[in-house]
C-alpha cells in the first residue's frame, strides 16, 4: 500500500514539472510577456533545452498553494498535438501582448477617463451652443414684442375710426331730425313715429291696430277750435304704461264705443298714456263724441284713483301747444274739466286739480261762473252729442 501511494506521488510529480516546464516554454512567458512565434502555437512545436529547464525551477507547491493563482493551469498528459485558444496563422512579424485581470482594470480605468472627457468636452460645446439659442429666443422675444405693440396700435385706431364714425352719424341724424317739421298722418317714415319732443311719440291708428268696423263719421271740426276738454277713461281703469299695452286698451275701448254703446268710433279725438304718449282717436277733423265745438282729449286710467305722471301732463301740454303752432286751436282756447259741463267724475280729481293751475282754464259752470259754450250758443245738451 505504501509502496503504491509513493509510486503515485512520484507520478503525479512527474506530471507537474512536466506540466511546469511547457507553461514555461510557452510563447508570450518570458520576461516582458512578449513573444515572437510561428503561424500557431503547440506544445510539441517548442524544444526546451536542459539549461533553461534547469533555470526554472517549479516553485514548490503551485498546484496546493493557495496564495499562487497562476493566470492558467493547464493539466496535459501524454497528448500530441496540443492547440490552446484559437488558432489563427499569420503571415508576417506577429506581437502578441498577453493581458491579465490587473492590467484589464488598468485599461477600463484608462478608458473611463476618455470617456469623461469627452462628456465634458461634449458639455463645453452644448454649453456653448446654448448661448446662440438664448440669442435666438431673446431675438423672437423682442419680435414678439413688437408685434404685440403693432396690433394693439392698429386695434386702437379701428376703435377710434368706428367711434368717430358712429358720433358722425348719430350727429347727422339729430340735424336731419330737427329739422323735420312735427307732423301727423300717415307721411312720415317707415318704421318710426312722428313725435311732438322731448320723447312724446304720436301712435296712430293704423299703428294702434283701430277696428275697420268703425262708421264713417259726419260731423268735421271747424278750426281753429275754440274748447279743449280734457276727460278719463275712468271706471277703475288702470293706466297703461307701454306701447303694447297701451295699444290693447286702445282697442279695448274702441270695441267698447261700437259694440256697447252704439257709437260710429272711439269717443275722444286723442288719448294720452302714462307715459306720456300720444294715440290718435278720432285726429283734428272730426268731432268728438261729447261736443261738436271741442278737442277732447282723455287720459288713459282712473283718475280719481291714481296720479297722473309729469310726462303724462308733458304730453298733453307738448299736444296743445303743437295745436296752437298748427292753427288746429284757436290761439285764445279755453281749456275745460268734462265735469264743468256735466255731473261726473270725470276727468277725476287728481287730472283736475293739475290742469286746474294751466294758464288756458276756464272756469265756467262753477258756482256763479256762466255756462261752459255759453258764448257760442251751446246748451246742456250740445255737451253731450253722443256722436
Amino acid at each position: 500500500m505504501h509502496a503504491q501511494q509513493q509510486q503515485g506521488t512520484q507520478e503525479q510529480s512527474s506530471e507537474e514539472t512536466a506540466l511546469w516546464t511547457a507553461l514555461q516554454g510557452r510563447p508570450g512567458s518570458h520576461g516582458n510577456g512578449h513573444g515572437h512565434g510561428h503561424d500557431h502555437r503547440g506544445i510539441n512545436n517548442h524544444s526546451f533545452s536542459a539549461s533553461a529547464t534547469s533555470t526554472m525551477t517549479m516553485p514548490q507547491n503551485i498546484f496546493t498553494n493557495p496564495a499562487i493563482q497562476p493566470s492558467s493551469v493547464i493539466n496535459l498528459s501524454n497528448s500530441t498535438d496540443v492547440v490552446i485558444g484559437p488558432m489563427t496563422q499569420y503571415q508576417g512579424p506577429v506581437s502578441i501582448y498577453y493581458m491579465d485581470a490587473s492590467m484589464q482594470t488598468a485599461a477600463g480605468i484608462s478608458s473611463n477617463s476618455r470617456n469623461s472627457s469627452n462628456n465634458s468636452n461634449n458639455s463645453s460645446t452644448s454649453s456653448e451652443g446654448a448661448a446662440p439659442k438664448r440669442r435666438r429666443g431673446s431675438s423672437k422675444a423682442r419680435r414678439f414684442t413688437r408685434n404685440s405693440i403693432l396690433l394693439s396700435l392698429l386695434v386702437v385706431l379701428v376703435v377710434a375710426m368706428a367711434l368717430v364714425i358712429v358720433f358722425l352719424e348719430l350727429s347727422r341724424t339729430r340735424n336731419e331730425l330737427g329739422q323735420k317739421s312735427i307732423y301727423f298722418g300717415n307721411t312720415f317714415e317707415d318704421g318710426t313715429f312722428p313725435n311732438l319732443g322731448n320723447g312724446h311719440l304720436v301712435i296712430e291708428r293704423v299703428q294702434w291696430g283701430a277696428s275697420d268696423r268703425s262708421k264713417p263719421l259726419k260731423i268735421p271740426l271747424q278750426h281753429p277750435i275754440p274748447y279743449v276738454l280734457i276727460t278719463h277713461v275712468g271706471v277703475q281703469s288702470t293706466p297703461c304704461v307701454n306701447l303694447y299695452k297701451c295699444s290693447i286698451k286702445m282697442r279695448t275701448i274702441q270695441d267698447s264705443a261700437i259694440a256697447e254703446k252704439s257709437l260710429p268710433d272711439i269717443q275722444s279725438n286723442f288719448y294720452v298714456s302714462d307715459e306720456g304718449n300720444i294715440y290718435v282717436g278720432r285726429g283734428w277733423d272730426w268731432a268728438n263724441t261729447y261736443a261738436n265745438h271741442t278737442l277732447a282729449i282723455t287720459f288713459m286710467g282712473d283718475y280719481g284713483r291714481y296720479v297722473p305722471t309729469p310726462k303724462q301732463l308733458e304730453g298733453v301740454q307738448f299736444l296743445l301747444a303743437h295745436a296752437v303752432a298748427n292753427r288746429k286751436v284757436d290761439l285764445d282756447y279755453k281749456l275745460v274739466a268734462q265735469n264743468q259741463t256735466k255731473v261726473t267724475k270725470s276727468p277725476g280729481v287728481n287730472v283736475y286739480r293739475e290742469i286746474s293751475k294751466w294758464p288756458h282754464f276756464y272756469g265756467c259752470g262753477m258756482d256763479r261762473a256762466p255756462k261752459c259754450g255759453s258764448e257760442l250758443g251751446m246748451t246742456s245738451a250740445a255737451w253731450n252729442s253722443g256722436q
